[in-house]
């Protein structure tokens, strides 16, 4: 995998929430994202961070349910941005000017997406361990 962004970061560039898109690579396999095991943060690659744009677009112009919205992305991206159903509908979807201006937003997001912490989370102060009032 060349270049990975963190969830945060692919979240940014793709203006939604970082906790929707955490569900959606939880609960689905997307191309170009490593998942290892639990404590380590995923990564995401500029080919997982199109797939996702690309299901977004579908989700959003279609109403897709995600899951068929994310199948439909692949195919598409593997076929040159062209799929045509059993039924005989053609979607079309122009990859180069998606992915232009999906390196734009992730360019910028890189800049002000904040960078994960590691280890324990610190304090100020110390926290109290009851409830109580002192």
């Amino acid at each position: 995998m060349a270049r990975a962004y963190t969830v945060g970061t692919a979240a940014l560039a793709l203006d939604v929430p970082i906790k929707w898109l955490d569900n959606v690579l939880s609960h689905f396999q997307v191309p170009g994202v490593l998942q290892e095991r639990q404590g380590i943060p995923r990564k995401v690659s500029l080919e997982g961070v199109l797939q996702l744009a690309l299901a977004l677009t579908l989700i959003d112009d279609l109403e897709l349910p995600i899951a068929r919205a994310l199948h439909l992305a692949r195919t598409v991206s593997e076929s040159g941005g062209q799929h045509r159903t059993s039924r005989g509908i053609n979607i079309g979807l122009d990859l180069s000017t998606i992915r232009a201006g999906l390196e734009v937003r992730l360019a910028h997001a890189v800049e002000i997406a904040p960078v994960p912490r590691r280890g324990r989370p610190r304090t100020a102060a110390r926290v109290r361990k009851t409830g109580r009032l002192e």
